[in-house]
């Protein structure tokens, strides 16, 4: 089992549809009330990308992509287009979009992280498939220079800094990102006929853990 650092191709996720998705576990209980738990700490991302095909052409390169990465064997890179960015869809990236973490001193690694917040809660979600030549960064509000004064493996989305933040100062980054998945299936099955009558195959695609 590998990762291939390689992005699905994004004319065909961008027809997909898909998202996040929790796990939660409710019990009903005799009074009427609920009892609610998670086995999940982080949700987990779910796509169908046979409803981005739109030729012959786009089921030849699924096809080819599918059988590159061995069916499910192989993870690879999805471009999320409703969600692939530090900051909103329509904004520009900055080095001030995410605060990933604190000065000690000492420290000179720092992950890649986005907090999505509604009211008063907040969720921080790791990421670790930047997309390469978008990720800058900051130290309090100051911008650095990437390949001068910090460094990003776009394998891992973990920043280095030539020189350790000082105590307490804030370290943020912006970047775009891409989702680690493989396919959730070990086959695709066409029809020349059923594609032009407007019908799709079924090509599930899951996020992984790396």
């Amino acid at each position: 089992m590998a990762f291939h650092e390689i992005r699905f191709p994004t004319n065909l996720s961008f027809g997909s549809v898909g998202g996040p998705e929790r796990r939660t576990e409710v019990v009903t209980l005799a009074n009427g009330f609920e009892e609610r738990n998670t086995p999940w700490a982080h949700s987990r991302r779910r796509y169908e990308a046979g409803s981005g095909l739109r030729t012959l052409d786009d089921i030849e390169t699924l096809i080819a992509f599918f059988e590159a990465r061995g069916g499910r064997m192989h993870g690879f890179r999805w471009k999320d287009w409703s969600d692939y960015k530090s900051c909103q869809p329509s904004r520009k990236v900055s080095p001030l979009d995410q605060v990933i973490g604190t000065g000690d001193g000492y420290q000179t690694e720092f992950g890649l992280s986005k907090t999505y917040r509604s009211g008063a809660q907040s969720y921080t979600r790791q990421i670790c498939k930047p997309v390469a030549g978008t990720v800058v960064a900051a130290v309090a509000r100051d911008p650095k220079v990437l390949g001068v004064e910090f460094s990003v493996d776009v394998a891992t989305g973990v920043l280095t800094f030539a020189v350790p933040p000082d105590i307490g100062v804030p370290v943020s980054a912006g970047f775009e990102f891409d989702v680690p998945v493989r396919f959730d299936t070990d086959q695709i099955l066409t029809s020349m006929s059923s594609f032009q009558a407007g019908e799709v195959p079924d090509v599930p695609v899951v996020e992984v853990r790396v």
